[in-house]
C-alpha cells in the first residue's frame, strides 16, 4: 500500500467540470507519479481530468498541484525515504479522511 498526500489550488478548479453525483459533488482529477522526487521532494502533479475527446485534440487539464509519497509498504512498511516527515516517523493511521473546507 502507498498514502500518497496532494496539495492543491482549488481556485483552479473548473466548476462547470463538476458533477453531482448520488452523495455529492465531485471533480475529476488526475494524478501523475513519477519514479523519483524531484528537487523539492514532489513524486508528482494533480491536473483536472479532460475527456478523451479533449485529449486527443492537445487539450490539457490545468496543473492544481504537486502529491509525495508519504508512505510505502513496499520501500519497508514505513514513511517513503524521500518524504518523512523532518523529527518523526509518518504512519499510515496519521493521514485519516478529513472534511474538505468548503
Amino acid at each position: 500500500m502507498k498514502i500518497i498526500s496532494a496539495s492543491i489550488d482549488v481556485t483552479k478548479l473548473d466548476k462547470s467540470r463538476f458533477y453531482k453525483g448520488n452523495k455529492g459533488t465531485y471533480a475529476n482529477l488526475t494524478i501523475r507519479l513519477n519514479d523519483d522526487a524531484d528537487q523539492y521532494g514532489n513524486h508528482g502533479m494533480v491536473t483536472e481530468s479532460v475527456s478523451k475527446e479533449e485529449r486527443a485534440s492537445g487539450v490539457r487539464g490545468p496543473i492544481l498541484g504537486n502529491v509525495k509519497v508519504v508512505f510505502d509498504d513496499e520501500a519497508g512498511g514505513g514513511p517513503h525515504p524521500e518524504s518523512a516527515p523532518k523529527g518523526g516517523k509518518a504512519h499510515k493511521d496519521d493521514f485519516e479522511d478529513s472534511e474538505i473546507p468548503f
